[in-house]
């Protein structure tokens, strides 16, 4: 068992809980019906498929399958996580009102990808679509945020958590003792097990009851489940490491679990002439190298202060004030990519010249499911997905010369879509 007052998740955190997760699935369930509604007479179908697939190679007459990936800020206080919230996002926090001060701030962030802007370049389109990821900066967290319903609604919606460690010396901003980053990810790590712990026990309450009422396959199979995360939290291990079939994960899936959300630490470093050299050997130096290791983690570093500087730059400006730092990238570009890989996400693109857009999808996605990233009803419809390499399309010149030298390639439902494609849908609306 955990040791201390901690394991012991007291009842106004276990009310806290179970209140945001009825909150959460009224919230689902409301969406779902919402999307869900659609034109029901002949006539009324009739004009929606004739809008939907005029042109075969062209997505701007459908409605949007935009769901963002959410990546929840969180960090002790004082470690610089709002102001990376702003950097990437450029919400200014400072004139939004919110009557609950645990109330998260949302905010999206464009994903930059060079191998869309020259797929553009080559087409010119009417309209340039990035990849977004959006972000919600919480309020500092702790054993008592963890108690009250706003903060943990906003944490449990969120696909993934990047924790801002602070590793930066500035007497200016206090902090209590000295800087541990290594210290202080175990700590928010901790929390985040006790909550779930918390949570666990509640439910094999319930459990026993039910069980004791009637013997049900699938609530045995659910007890199993949760009495094996319940011994994995005990020792006190994340959920996030416990090896579980994707049978599951289905089943675990609806408790949106803290500990079992991918991780990534990010350090916040001091600003240095040896800056470059100083980001990439931060995770060792700062004894992050073994839990960032491990399963659904990762970790990071950036220089809160430089990427404020680079935030106010044209582009290029930014490009020579990175140059100076011996850096090929800002830490909004490294940021993102740490958690595309966390996350196991990929990027796949639709050209033409009303529009160049990037979709993400899973990684090892079939081509019928990426179709419906784009929409529900062409993966519903789908016949083939003609399919290119981004960087084979760009020295081609053109979808004609690729095609000429048999290039283009036609490709079925079970076709494993693949980084950086490019897509043209076949479908029978």
């Amino acid at each position: 068992m955990i040791k201390g007052k901690a394991a012991h998740a007291p009842s106004p955190l276990q009310q806290a809980q179970n209140a945001a997760y009825k909150h959460e699935i009224i919230a689902v369930w409301s969406e779902a019906t919402r999307l869900r509604a659609r034109p029901t007479t002949r006539r009324a179908r009739c004009i929606r498929r004739k809008t939907q697939y005029t042109n075969t190679k062209s997505y701007s007459g459908l409605e949007r399958s935009d769901k963002k990936m959410k990546t929840g800020i969180i960090g002790l206080p004082q470690v610089g996580k709002t102001s990376l919230f702003k950097i990437l996002t450029k919400v200014d926090v400072s004139s939004r009102g919110h009557s609950n001060p645990r109330e998260a701030h949302l905010g999206i962030a464009k994903v930059p990808d060079d191998r869309l802007d020259r797929l553009a370049a080559q087409y010119n389109p009417k309209k340039l679509t990035h990849a977004v990821v959006e972000y919600a900066d919480v309020a500092a967290i702790g054993q008592e945020a963890l108690k009250e319903t706003a903060f943990l609604t906003a944490l449990r919606t969120v696909d993934a958590l990047a924790h801002v460690l602070r590793a930066f010396d500035d007497p200016s901003i206090p902090h209590v003792g000295d800087i541990n980053p290594l210290r202080d990810a175990k700590t928010v790590d901790f929390d985040l097990i006790v909550s779930d712990l918390g949570q666990v026990e509640k439910r094999l309450e319930r459990l026993e009851k039910d069980l004791k009422k009637m013997k049900n396959a699938e609530l045995e199979r659910e007890n199993d489940l949760i009495l094996r995360a319940k011994a994995h939290l005990e020792k006190e291990l994340p959920l996030r490491e416990m090896e579980i079939t994707a049978d599951d994960e289905k089943r675990i899936r609806g408790f949106m679990f803290l500990s079992q959300k991918p991780i990534l630490y990010v350090l916040n470093v001091n600003e240095s002439q040896t800056l470059g050299d100083d980001l990439e050997k931060a995770v060792e130096k700062f004894g992050l190298k073994e839990i960032s290791s491990r399963k659904n983690a990762g970790a990071t570093a950036i220089c809160g202060k430089v990427e404020a500087e680079l935030a106010e730059m044209s582009d290029e400006e930014a490009h020579e004030f990175l140059s100076s730092y011996g850096l090929k990238d800002s830490g909004l570009t490294r940021l993102i990519r740490k958690t595309y890989e966390l996350l196991g996400v990929i990027s796949f693109f639709t050209i033409g010249e009303d529009e160049c857009r990037a979709w993400t999808v899973p990684r090892g996605s079939r081509a019928q499911n990426a179709a419906g990233a784009i929409h529900s009803d062409l993966e519903k419809h789908f016949i083939r997905a003609e399919t290119i390499h981004w960087d084979t399309l760009l020295e081609a010149g053109s979808e004609a010369n690729a095609r000429s030298k048999g290039q283009l390639r036609l490709e079925g439902k079970e076709y494993i879509v693949q980084d950086g494609d490019v897509m043209h849908i076949r479908h029978s609306g």
